[in-house]
């Protein structure tokens, strides 16, 4: 039978159906939780449980600690509603206020930006726009009912209608193998869109942190030009983490940012072989370095699972509010980590 689901403070409610996630039932009802990699990895979408028993009816997530299990607090992607509940939750209200949709779009442009990156330009058809807030996402949409998400790297005041993607080429991943070969001019892609929490939040002057790895700066560009936009002066500086140089693959433009907004300092971090005289090591240590205190910070991090882990507890240790840190975590689709696998295992076996 549904149970009633009530948020503590607002006092919105919704209901959630047998062996339905409640982040799901949630989104159904147009309620906006914080949420990122629905696998219950990035503890994106944490909330208290106040009142009521909650499940988790396929296993555990790996996304909360003993800590926090023991405070009452649950990931809303993996948990379904055992009685009525009174949840504790952040609301992201802007987020609320724009649909989501399924359109056409066609490729408009394909630049190689890295041997392993593309930025992509999506149109969609018929003069259509699709409504987005910087750092939220969107899905391709494939044969089989499988997805792709991958995010909207422009800021929705810079941009014509065009929505910019920059993909990364999974080998034996069937979508990015197209479209790193034998994707035609002015393919046409079906999307759904926008999707995701990682917003910016304006009611602040507190400084801005970003710390990206990888793609995860897509995103965060995003967010950082949508600032710019707006003519913030509050001060900004940039953590984006990499391997190798040539794995910065747009670093002209942070520098283009620190020209326009004299606050602005941009730190590339090189996991492997950094370049004489700049910074080595992971991202978040070069952060924590810089930046021992971060009480009076506004922290927006985007980028796969593992710095999504570090940089939450790292950062928190350092002082900041966990309601003070906004991060999207980047996590392959499980029929591409499958692929990826059985790829790798075929090679081992020559």
């Amino acid at each position: 039978m549904p149970h009633s689901i009530t948020i503590a403070g607002s006092g919105r409610r919704f209901t959630a159906g047998d062996d339905e996630p409640v982040l799901e039932a949630a989104r159904r009802a147009g309620l906006a939780l914080p949420y990122s990699c629905l696998a219950g990895r990035c503890a994106s979408c944490r909330a208290t449980l106040v009142e009521g028993r909650i499940a988790y009816p396929n296993q555990p997530p790996v996304g909360l600690s003993a800590d926090e299990r023991a405070r009452r607090q649950v990931l809303l992607c993996q948990a379904v509603a055992v009685t009525d509940l009174v949840l504790a939750a952040r609301e992201v209200a802007s987020v609320a206020d724009i649909p989501r949709r399924q359109l056409a779009a066609r490729v408009e442009v394909r630049e190689r930006l890295a041997d392993d990156v593309m930025r992509l330009v999506l149109r969609p058809a018929r003069g259509e726009r699709l409504r987005h807030l910087a750092g939220q996402y969107l899905d391709v949409l494939l044969p089989g009912g499988r997805r792709r998400a991958f995010s909207i790297a422009n800021a929705p005041e810079d941009d014509d209608g065009g929505l910019e993607l920059h993909v990364r080429h999974v080998p034996g991943g069937g979508f990015t193998d197209w479209v790193f070969g034998g994707m035609p001019d002015g393919a046409i892609l079906r999307i759904e869109g926008p999707l995701g929490t990682f917003v910016p939040r304006e009611d602040s002057e507190r400084p801005l942190l970003f710390v990206a790895g990888g793609t995860g700066f897509a995103p965060v560009k995003a967010i950082i030009e949508h600032f710019l936009h707006l003519g913030s002066t509050r001060p900004m500086a940039l953590y984006w983490g990499v391997r190798h140089r040539a794995d910065l693959y747009l670093p002209d433009l942070p520098r283009r940012w620190a020209a326009r907004h004299p606050a602005f300092a941009f730190v590339p971090v090189y996991s492997e072989t950094p370049p004489p005289g700049e910074r080595g090591g992971l991202v978040h240590d070069a952060v924590l370095t810089d930046l021992p205190d971060l009480s009076a910070h506004d922290v927006y991090m985007s980028g796969p699972p593992a710095l999504i882990e570090a940089g939450r507890r790292r950062f928190a240790a350092a002082g900041l509010p966990e309601d003070r840190l906004y991060y999207d975590s980047f996590e392959y689709a499980p029929d591409v980590i499958a692929a990826v696998l059985a790829q790798r295992a075929g090679l081992a076996a020559r």
